[in-house]
C-alpha cells in the first residue's frame, strides 16, 4: 500500500512539473512575464524548464526518485521565494495557482525525501568511506 501511495506522490510531482514545460519552452506570455520580472529571461526560463524536466525524469525512476525529489524541492523553494519576495502570490490574475502548485510540489517532494532519507544517509556513508 505504501509503495502505491508514494508512486502516486511521485506521479503528482512529475505531472505538475511536466505540465509547466510547454509554457516555459514555448515562450508563453505568462512565462516570459515571470522570468522578465525576475530579470532572467530567456536563460532562466530555459534553465528552469530543463531542470524541471530532469527532476521529473529522476523522480519517476524508483532508483533515482530521491534525487529527483531533492531537485524538485530545491527548484520549488526558489519558485516559492520568488513569489513571496518578487512576483507576489497572484501572478497575472492566476488566483495564486502557480504559487499553490509550487507549494504542493515542494511539500510532496519533501515527503518523498523524508521517506527516502535512509538512501541518502547510506550514500553519505559510502562517500565518506
Amino acid at each position: 500500500m505504501k509503495s502505491k501511495i508514494f508512486l502516486l506522490l511521485r506521479l503528482v510531482v512529475a505531472g505538475i512539473l511536466l505540465q509547466t514545460l510547454y509554457f516555459k519552452f514555448s515562450g508563453a506570455p505568462e512565462s516570459i512575464y515571470i522570468f522578465s520580472t525576475l530579470k532572467v529571461e530567456p536563460w532562466g526560463r530555459w534553465f528552469a524548464g530543463f531542470s524541471e524536466l530532469v527532476a521529473s525524469i529522476l523522480i519517476l525512476i524508483p532508483a533515482t526518485q530521491v534525487f529527483g525529489a531533492l531537485m524538485a524541492a530545491g527548484i520549488m523553494a526558489g519558485a516559492i521565494l520568488s513569489h513571496l519576495f518578487v512576483l507576489g502570490v497572484v501572478v497575472q490574475d492566476d488566483s495564486g495557482l502557480l504559487f499553490t502548485l509550487a507549494c504542493v510540489v515542494f511539500v510532496l517532494s519533501n515527503v518523498i525525501i523524508f521517506d527516502q532519507r535512509q538512501t541518502l544517509l547510506n550514500l553519505v556513508k559510502k562517500i565518506r568511506g
